[in-house]
């Protein structure tokens, strides 16, 4: 019996274990994730930064001159503001991917306590 009960004592032990390292690494996978979509929302950040830039100086050309170096400062803050545009729609989807629960881990410990219950089947 004594023997019965430290084989099952090392058994939970080791599966407690495997369950703590599936834990970790499904949290590594979605910080990595997270870690992506705010490098996105870093880029949209700058681009709106440079959105910004370019107006004023699209501004100034304009109101100083009204000549053709005005509408090309617009021309390059367009594009900023389209760069801007779609580094954030990334950086959204992404984001929207990320789980901060271990659904693995969960659905792992769920099985494992249906187990606990009822050995036999």
């Amino acid at each position: 019996m004594g023997e019965l009960l430290s084989e099952v004592t090392s058994d939970v032990q080791t599966l407690l274990r495997q369950e703590v390292h599936l834990a970790k690494a499904e949290m590594r996978q979605e910080a990595t994730k997270a870690g992506k979509a705010a490098g996105m929302y870093g880029g949209a950040g700058f681009a709106g930064a440079m959105v910004a830039l370019f107006l004023s100086l699209a501004a100034v050309f304009g109101l100083a001159n009204v000549i053709h170096p005005a509408w090309a400062a617009l021309v390059v803050t367009g594009i900023w503001a389209a760069v801007a545009a779609v580094l954030y729609a990334l950086g959204r989807s992404r984001m929207r991917t990320v789980s901060p629960k271990p659904q693995h881990t969960v659905e792992t410990l769920k099985e494992d306590v249906q187990w606990a219950r009822h050995p036999t089947k």
